[in-house]
Protein backbone atom coordinates (compact mmCIF):
# COMPACT_ATOMS: atom_id res chain seq x y z
CA UNK A 1 0.00 0.00 0.00
CA UNK A 2 2.93 2.54 0.75
CA UNK A 3 4.78 1.92 -1.87
CA UNK A 4 1.03 2.64 -4.41
CA UNK A 5 0.83 5.58 -2.36
CA UNK A 6 4.49 7.09 -2.59
CA UNK A 7 4.42 5.84 -6.44
CA UNK A 8 1.77 8.09 -7.07
CA UNK A 9 3.09 10.91 -5.31
CA UNK A 10 5.83 10.75 -7.50
CA UNK A 11 3.71 10.47 -10.64
CA UNK A 12 2.06 14.05 -9.54
CA UNK A 13 4.98 15.52 -8.80
CA UNK A 14 5.97 14.70 -13.13
CA UNK A 15 2.57 16.03 -13.72
CA UNK A 16 3.65 19.11 -11.98
CA UNK A 17 6.39 19.45 -14.34
CA UNK A 18 4.84 18.50 -17.27
CA UNK A 19 2.04 21.14 -16.59
CA UNK A 20 5.11 24.01 -16.10
CA UNK A 21 6.71 22.84 -19.74
CA UNK A 22 3.08 23.75 -20.95
CA UNK A 23 2.61 26.53 -19.52
CA UNK A 24 6.05 27.97 -20.70
CA UNK A 25 5.17 27.00 -24.47
CA UNK A 26 1.75 29.13 -23.83
CA UNK A 27 3.76 32.59 -22.12
CA UNK A 28 4.66 35.62 -24.01
CA UNK A 29 8.12 37.27 -24.94
CA UNK A 30 9.04 33.59 -25.85
CA UNK A 31 10.92 33.16 -29.65
CA UNK A 32 11.41 29.46 -30.75
CA UNK A 33 13.97 28.91 -33.17
CA UNK A 34 12.50 27.91 -36.99
CA UNK A 35 14.33 25.23 -39.06
CA UNK A 36 16.42 26.60 -41.70
CA UNK A 37 15.18 29.80 -41.23
CA UNK A 38 16.79 32.39 -38.95
CA UNK A 39 14.50 34.25 -36.68
CA UNK A 40 14.43 38.10 -36.97
CA UNK A 41 13.85 39.89 -33.19
CA UNK A 42 14.06 43.51 -32.56
CA UNK A 43 14.85 44.92 -29.02
CA UNK A 44 14.83 48.46 -28.02
CA UNK A 45 18.24 50.07 -26.64
CA UNK A 46 18.73 49.39 -23.53
CA UNK A 47 16.17 46.81 -22.73
CA UNK A 48 16.19 42.94 -22.22
CA UNK A 49 15.39 40.72 -25.32
CA UNK A 50 12.76 38.29 -25.40
CA UNK A 51 13.26 34.51 -23.92
CA UNK A 52 15.18 32.77 -26.74
CA UNK A 53 14.39 29.23 -26.84
CA UNK A 54 16.83 27.00 -28.35
CA UNK A 55 14.38 24.61 -30.05
CA UNK A 56 11.72 24.93 -32.26
CA UNK A 57 8.02 24.88 -31.29
CA UNK A 58 7.30 20.93 -32.38
CA UNK A 59 9.93 19.76 -30.20
CA UNK A 60 8.91 22.32 -27.48
CA UNK A 61 5.73 20.30 -27.34
CA UNK A 62 7.23 16.65 -26.76
CA UNK A 63 9.74 15.69 -23.76
CA UNK A 64 13.30 15.69 -24.64
CA UNK A 65 16.30 12.96 -23.78
CA UNK A 66 19.53 13.87 -22.36
CA UNK A 67 19.44 17.53 -24.26
CA UNK A 68 22.59 20.10 -24.07
CA UNK A 69 22.38 23.68 -25.41
CA UNK A 70 25.24 25.64 -27.09
CA UNK A 71 24.78 29.14 -27.92
CA UNK A 72 27.48 31.05 -30.28
CA UNK A 73 27.04 34.94 -30.10
CA UNK A 74 27.81 37.19 -33.10
CA UNK A 75 31.86 37.47 -33.05
CA UNK A 76 31.43 33.51 -33.19
CA UNK A 77 32.63 32.75 -29.47
CA UNK A 78 30.75 30.54 -27.52
CA UNK A 79 28.01 32.36 -24.83
CA UNK A 80 28.91 31.95 -20.79
CA UNK A 81 26.99 33.49 -18.34
CA UNK A 82 27.72 37.21 -17.35
CA UNK A 83 26.21 40.65 -16.27
CA UNK A 84 24.35 40.44 -19.87
CA UNK A 85 24.13 36.90 -20.65
CA UNK A 86 21.61 35.03 -18.65
CA UNK A 87 21.57 31.29 -20.02
CA UNK A 88 18.99 28.94 -18.14
CA UNK A 89 19.75 24.78 -17.72
CA UNK A 90 16.83 24.26 -20.32
CA UNK A 91 18.82 26.48 -22.98
CA UNK A 92 16.54 29.74 -22.74
CA UNK A 93 18.93 32.70 -23.42
CA UNK A 94 17.99 36.08 -22.39
CA UNK A 95 20.42 39.60 -23.36
CA UNK A 96 20.09 41.72 -20.99
CA UNK A 97 20.34 45.90 -21.58
CA UNK A 98 20.35 45.88 -25.01
CA UNK A 99 23.15 47.99 -27.17
CA UNK A 100 24.33 48.30 -30.89
CA UNK A 101 27.29 45.89 -30.81
CA UNK A 102 25.26 43.24 -29.26
CA UNK A 103 23.40 43.20 -32.26
CA UNK A 104 23.69 40.49 -34.81
CA UNK A 105 23.67 36.63 -35.26
CA UNK A 106 23.08 34.34 -32.43
CA UNK A 107 23.46 30.76 -33.02
CA UNK A 108 22.10 27.60 -30.64
CA UNK A 109 22.85 23.99 -31.26
CA UNK A 110 20.10 21.89 -29.66
CA UNK A 111 21.75 18.42 -29.20
CA UNK A 112 19.32 15.21 -27.77
CA UNK A 113 18.95 11.56 -27.44
CA UNK A 114 16.59 9.07 -28.71
CA UNK A 115 16.29 5.76 -26.98
CA UNK A 116 14.67 2.27 -28.71
CA UNK A 117 12.46 1.39 -25.45
CA UNK A 118 13.22 -2.40 -26.54
CA UNK A 119 16.85 -2.49 -26.94
CA UNK A 120 18.12 0.96 -25.70
CA UNK A 121 19.54 1.92 -28.76
CA UNK A 122 20.45 5.49 -28.62
CA UNK A 123 20.83 7.83 -31.99
CA UNK A 124 22.26 11.52 -31.09
CA UNK A 125 20.37 14.20 -32.90
CA UNK A 126 21.78 17.84 -33.45
CA UNK A 127 19.15 20.80 -34.38
CA UNK A 128 20.77 24.37 -35.26
CA UNK A 129 18.95 27.45 -34.74
CA UNK A 130 19.78 31.28 -36.22
CA UNK A 131 17.81 34.07 -34.44
CA UNK A 132 19.48 37.50 -35.86
CA UNK A 133 19.01 40.24 -33.10
CA UNK A 134 18.44 43.71 -33.95
CA UNK A 135 18.89 47.19 -31.68
CA UNK A 136 16.86 49.43 -32.09
CA UNK A 137 15.05 53.42 -31.44
CA UNK A 138 12.30 55.41 -31.60
CA UNK A 139 12.16 57.92 -34.47
CA UNK A 140 12.60 61.18 -33.69
CA UNK A 141 9.78 62.97 -34.59
CA UNK A 142 9.06 66.51 -35.63
CA UNK A 143 6.48 68.12 -37.11
CA UNK A 144 6.18 69.88 -40.75
CA UNK A 145 2.80 72.70 -40.63
CA UNK A 146 1.67 75.42 -42.87
CA UNK A 147 -0.92 77.63 -42.43
CA UNK A 148 -2.44 80.31 -44.53
CA UNK A 149 -3.31 84.23 -43.33
CA UNK A 150 -5.21 86.86 -45.46
CA UNK A 151 -2.81 90.23 -45.66
CA UNK A 152 -3.54 93.63 -47.29
CA UNK A 153 -1.03 93.60 -50.24
CA UNK A 154 2.02 91.54 -50.95
CA UNK A 155 4.30 94.12 -50.34
CA UNK A 156 5.03 95.82 -47.52
CA UNK A 157 6.93 95.24 -44.56
CA UNK A 158 3.66 94.25 -42.27
CA UNK A 159 4.12 90.73 -43.52
CA UNK A 160 7.35 90.34 -42.21
CA UNK A 161 6.32 91.74 -39.12
CA UNK A 162 3.39 89.28 -38.49
CA UNK A 163 5.94 86.55 -39.59
CA UNK A 164 8.22 87.48 -37.15
CA UNK A 165 5.51 87.93 -34.40
CA UNK A 166 3.96 84.46 -35.23
CA UNK A 167 7.17 83.12 -34.80
CA UNK A 168 7.34 84.41 -31.51
CA UNK A 169 4.13 83.57 -30.37
CA UNK A 170 4.96 79.84 -31.25
CA UNK A 171 8.36 79.55 -29.84
CA UNK A 172 6.63 81.20 -26.39
CA UNK A 173 3.66 78.64 -26.83
CA UNK A 174 5.87 75.79 -26.78
CA UNK A 175 9.59 77.05 -24.17
CA UNK A 176 8.57 75.02 -21.48
CA UNK A 177 8.37 71.74 -23.64
CA UNK A 178 12.53 72.48 -25.57
CA UNK A 179 10.42 72.77 -29.02
CA UNK A 180 10.97 75.67 -30.89
CA UNK A 181 10.23 76.38 -34.95
CA UNK A 182 13.02 75.90 -37.16
CA UNK A 183 12.93 76.94 -41.17
CA UNK A 184 10.13 79.12 -41.24
CA UNK A 185 9.36 80.59 -44.38
CA UNK A 186 6.40 82.44 -45.68
CA UNK A 187 5.85 83.11 -49.64
CA UNK A 188 2.72 85.79 -50.80
CA UNK A 189 0.48 84.62 -53.30
CA UNK A 190 -2.64 85.98 -54.76
CA UNK A 191 -5.85 83.66 -54.48
CA UNK A 192 -9.09 83.97 -56.53
CA UNK A 193 -12.13 82.39 -54.39
CA UNK A 194 -15.42 82.01 -55.59
CA UNK A 195 -18.05 85.18 -55.25
CA UNK A 196 -15.02 86.54 -52.78
CA UNK A 197 -13.13 87.83 -56.24
CA UNK A 198 -8.98 87.99 -55.59
CA UNK A 199 -7.26 88.23 -52.38
CA UNK A 200 -3.85 88.00 -51.27
CA UNK A 201 -2.69 85.17 -48.50
CA UNK A 202 0.74 84.88 -46.79
CA UNK A 203 1.56 80.83 -47.25
CA UNK A 204 3.43 80.11 -43.84
CA UNK A 205 5.53 77.04 -43.40
CA UNK A 206 7.76 75.84 -40.31
CA UNK A 207 9.09 72.85 -38.39
CA UNK A 208 8.41 72.19 -35.12
CA UNK A 209 11.82 70.38 -33.41
CA UNK A 210 12.26 68.81 -30.01
CA UNK A 211 16.08 70.06 -29.62
CA UNK A 212 15.19 73.53 -28.58
CA UNK A 213 18.97 74.49 -26.89
CA UNK A 214 19.04 72.84 -23.46
CA UNK A 215 16.97 70.32 -24.59
CA UNK A 216 19.07 67.62 -22.74
CA UNK A 217 18.06 68.64 -19.46
CA UNK A 218 14.37 67.17 -19.58
CA UNK A 219 15.45 64.17 -20.08
CA UNK A 220 17.10 63.88 -16.67
CA UNK A 221 19.83 61.22 -17.41
CA UNK A 222 17.08 59.03 -19.30
CA UNK A 223 18.50 56.76 -21.33
CA UNK A 224 14.99 56.58 -23.29
CA UNK A 225 15.33 60.02 -24.24
CA UNK A 226 13.78 60.03 -27.66
CA UNK A 227 10.88 58.76 -25.45
CA UNK A 228 10.60 62.48 -23.29
CA UNK A 229 11.24 64.46 -26.70
CA UNK A 230 9.05 62.69 -28.90
CA UNK A 231 6.26 62.97 -25.89
CA UNK A 232 7.55 66.57 -25.42
CA UNK A 233 6.79 67.49 -29.48
CA UNK A 234 3.19 66.09 -29.78
CA UNK A 235 1.87 68.26 -26.67
CA UNK A 236 3.70 71.30 -28.74
CA UNK A 237 2.13 69.98 -31.95
CA UNK A 238 -1.05 69.89 -29.85
CA UNK A 239 -1.03 73.48 -28.21
CA UNK A 240 -0.04 74.77 -31.86
CA UNK A 241 -3.07 72.97 -33.08
CA UNK A 242 -5.35 74.76 -30.24
CA UNK A 243 -3.72 78.03 -31.29
CA UNK A 244 -5.10 78.42 -34.42
CA UNK A 245 -8.31 76.70 -33.83
CA UNK A 246 -8.93 79.71 -31.55
CA UNK A 247 -7.58 82.37 -33.82
CA UNK A 248 -10.28 80.59 -36.26
CA UNK A 249 -13.12 80.82 -33.54
CA UNK A 250 -12.36 83.93 -32.89
CA UNK A 251 -13.47 85.29 -36.73
CA UNK A 252 -16.14 83.24 -36.65
CA UNK A 253 -17.37 84.89 -33.57
CA UNK A 254 -16.81 88.01 -34.94
CA UNK A 255 -18.74 86.93 -38.42
CA UNK A 256 -20.86 90.31 -38.59
CA UNK A 257 -18.02 92.78 -37.75
CA UNK A 258 -15.16 93.30 -40.62
CA UNK A 259 -12.83 91.55 -40.79
CA UNK A 260 -8.95 92.61 -39.64
CA UNK A 261 -6.94 92.81 -43.39
CA UNK A 262 -4.28 89.83 -42.02
CA UNK A 263 -6.25 86.93 -40.53
CA UNK A 264 -5.86 83.67 -40.38
CA UNK A 265 -7.57 81.26 -42.86
CA UNK A 266 -9.90 78.78 -41.74
CA UNK A 267 -9.30 75.62 -42.48
CA UNK A 268 -5.82 76.44 -43.33
CA UNK A 269 -3.56 74.44 -41.01
CA UNK A 270 -2.18 71.45 -41.86
CA UNK A 271 -0.05 69.41 -40.08
CA UNK A 272 2.95 66.46 -41.14
CA UNK A 273 4.71 64.37 -38.96
CA UNK A 274 8.31 63.81 -39.88
CA UNK A 275 10.75 61.19 -38.57
CA UNK A 276 14.47 61.13 -38.07
CA UNK A 277 16.81 58.47 -36.82
CA UNK A 278 19.89 59.59 -34.64
CA UNK A 279 23.75 58.39 -36.00
CA UNK A 280 23.87 54.65 -36.57
CA UNK A 281 20.43 54.09 -37.18
CA UNK A 282 18.23 53.75 -40.13
CA UNK A 283 15.14 52.77 -41.59
CA UNK A 284 14.64 50.42 -44.29
CA UNK A 285 11.29 48.32 -45.03
CA UNK A 286 12.45 45.95 -47.05
CA UNK A 287 15.12 44.97 -44.78
CA UNK A 288 12.61 45.40 -41.75
CA UNK A 289 9.12 44.57 -42.93
CA UNK A 290 8.47 43.55 -39.37
CA UNK A 291 9.77 47.08 -37.65
CA UNK A 292 9.47 49.61 -40.64
CA UNK A 293 8.55 52.07 -38.44
CA UNK A 294 12.15 51.59 -36.44
CA UNK A 295 15.32 53.47 -36.79
CA UNK A 296 17.10 50.41 -36.53
CA UNK A 297 20.93 49.57 -36.02
CA UNK A 298 23.27 49.94 -39.67
CA UNK A 299 24.78 46.70 -40.14
CA UNK A 300 28.09 46.03 -40.95
CA UNK A 301 29.11 47.78 -44.36
CA UNK A 302 26.78 50.68 -43.61
CA UNK A 303 26.97 53.92 -41.72
CA UNK A 304 24.35 56.78 -40.85
CA UNK A 305 26.63 60.10 -39.93
CA UNK A 306 23.78 62.49 -39.14
CA UNK A 307 19.86 62.43 -38.54
CA UNK A 308 18.33 61.00 -41.83
CA UNK A 309 16.62 57.79 -42.05
CA UNK A 310 19.41 56.00 -44.34
CA UNK A 311 21.88 53.67 -43.86
CA UNK A 312 24.63 54.49 -46.39
CA UNK A 313 27.27 52.16 -47.84
CA UNK A 314 30.58 51.58 -46.83
CA UNK A 315 32.59 48.32 -46.98
CA UNK A 316 35.41 48.60 -44.32
CA UNK A 317 32.63 48.52 -41.88
CA UNK A 318 32.16 45.81 -40.41
CA UNK A 319 30.54 46.39 -37.04
CA UNK A 320 27.12 47.28 -35.96
CA UNK A 321 26.22 50.73 -35.68
CA UNK A 322 28.46 53.13 -37.21
CA UNK A 323 28.60 56.84 -37.84
CA UNK A 324 31.21 57.48 -40.18
CA UNK A 325 32.67 55.72 -42.87
CA UNK A 326 36.62 55.39 -42.20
Amino acid sequence: MRAWVLFSAVLCCLAVVGWQRSSLFHKKDFVYGLRGHPVKIYVKLHQDTPVLICMDVKHAKKEIVDPTYIWIGPNENTLTENQRINITKTGELIVKDFVEPLSGLYTCTFSYKTVKAETQEETSVKKRYDFMIFAYREPDYSYQMAVRFTTKSCLGRYNDLLFRVLKKILDNLMSDLSCHVIEPSYKCHSVEIPERGLIHELFIAFQVNPFAPGWRGTCNQSVDCEDITNNNVLQARNRIEEFFRSQADIFSHNFNKTLPAMHFVNHSFQVERLDSCRPGFGKNEGLHSNCASCCVVCSPGTFSPDVAVICQTCISIHVYGAKSCP
